[in-house]
Parts: structure tokens; C-alpha cells; sequence
């Protein structure tokens, strides 16, 4: 009975610590604020997290691994690199369904340019790995003929990972005038030669692949 009565809690402080967070950043939200959010005390907070560094990383880890969730129904390892990049498609169309956990990832990308910032090497980390991977699948997109003329794969990630970046910052101020998931599918387009969706795989309207068959070198999950 304790076990999934403590579960359920964490995934409480967690939720509101998504909430807290993504409306005052980490320096303006508080334990206290959190914790009253869960009718818990300080101390009572704490005793599922440490710190609220610790639950920082935690609310970021888990927005992590909902993102590989979206990529798992996905081939991401296929050498051609169009798993990774209908996988990026496919989370913008989830993060269009998620405003909170955007502006939380808005927020925090901000705020951690400080190398003093608790999440500082984290965004840094996954800012690295996440161009890996889109280069990644870029040069597969290369070697397999399908890359637009004059394309350079590593040049392109920078861009791409900045426009998806841009884009998620206008669509929380206008999410009904900012295409978010079609404009990243239209800019992914216009760097390959073929179709991104095709029968075999998905119309474009969500329904989802065959399943992931193993992982790639380098698992490109953007924000």
C-alpha cells in the first residue's frame, strides 16, 4: 500500500512543480509554493525530493522520457535518418497538446544559460545530443540520396534545432497563429527529396509506424 501511495505523491509534487516552474522559472518558484500545491508541508516535500534541484532535474528528466516515448514509435535506427525526422514531427504535434510542459522547457533553456543555473549542464547536455542526432539522421538522409543539393548535415541541425526553438517560443505567444508542428514538418521538407510520410509508414495525421527495432547511435529527442 505505501509504495504506490508514494508513487502517486511524487507524480503529484511533480505536476505542480511542471506548474510552478514553467510560470516563474527556477529562481522564482518555491518549495513552499509546491508543496502547498500538494497540501504537504516543506518537510513533507522533502522527504520525495531532497532539494528543489533535485526536483528540477526530476520534472526534466521526466519531460525527457516522455519525449522518447513519442520516438518509440518510430524506426529512428533506419539509415536513411527519416525515423528521427518524422519522430521530430511527431513530438511537436504532442508538444502542441502539452503548452505547459513547453513553457516549462521555454523557461528553463533561458534561465540556464547561467553556468551557475542548476540545469545549466543538463539543457547544455541535451542541446549537444539532440544536434548529434539530427545530424545524425541528416547525414543518413545523404548517403542515402535523399538530401537536398548544397545541404550540409551539421550546418542544417544547428538551424533546424534553432528554428524548432524559435518556433515553440511564438507558438505559446500565438498558439493560434503559429503553426507549430507544420512548420517544423515544412522546414524538415524542404531538406529532403522525397515524401516524409509515405504509405508504408503514416499519412502525416499521426497514426504511427511499425515499432522501433532497436535504437540509434545517437537518439535525437528534440525539445
Amino acid at each position: 500500500m505505501g509504495y504506490p501511495k508514494g508513487r502517486a505523491r511524487r507524480e503529484e509534487i511533480l505536476r505542480a512543480a511542471v506548474t510552478a516552474f514553467a510560470n516563474a522559472g527556477y529562481s522564482g518558484a518555491s518549495i513552499l509554493e509546491i508543496a502547498a500545491a500538494c497540501n504537504l508541508t516543506r518537510a513533507g516535500l522533502l522527504h520525495h525530493f531532497r532539494s528543489k534541484e533535485e526536483l528540477l532535474i526530476a520534472v526534466l528528466d521526466r519531460r525527457e522520457a516522455m519525449d522518447r516515448d513519442i520516438f518509440r514509435a518510430y524506426d529512428s535506427s533506419r539509415p536513411d535518418g527519416l525515423g528521427v525526422l518524422r519522430g521530430m514531427v511527431a513530438l511537436a504535434r504532442h508538444n502542441e497538446t502539452v503548452p505547459g510542459l513547453v513553457q516549462l522547457y521555454v523557461v528553463v533553456s533561458a534561465e540556464s544559460t547561467s553556468p551557475t543555473h542548476p540545469a545549466h549542464d543538463y539543457v547544455h547536455e541535451n542541446y549537444r545530443r539532440v544536434r548529434k542526432g539530427i545530424a545524425w539522421a541528416l547525414r543518413g538522409a545523404k548517403h542515402a540520396g535523399i538530401l537536398a543539393p548544397g545541404i550540409d548535415p551539421t550546418a542544417a541541425a544547428v538551424r533546424l534545432l534553432a528554428l524548432e526553438e524559435g518556433l515553440q517560443r511564438q507558438w505559446l505567444d500565438d498558439p493560434d497563429g503559429i503553426p507549430l508542428a507544420a512548420s517544423l514538418e515544412a522546414a524538415i521538407t524542404e531538406l529532403i527529396t522525397v515524401p516524409l510520410w509515405d504509405a508504408a509508414t503514416e499519412d502525416g495525421a499521426g497514426h504511427p509506424p511499425d515499432r522501433t527495432v532497436g535504437e540509434q547511435p545517437t537518439a535525437a529527442v528534440p525539445s
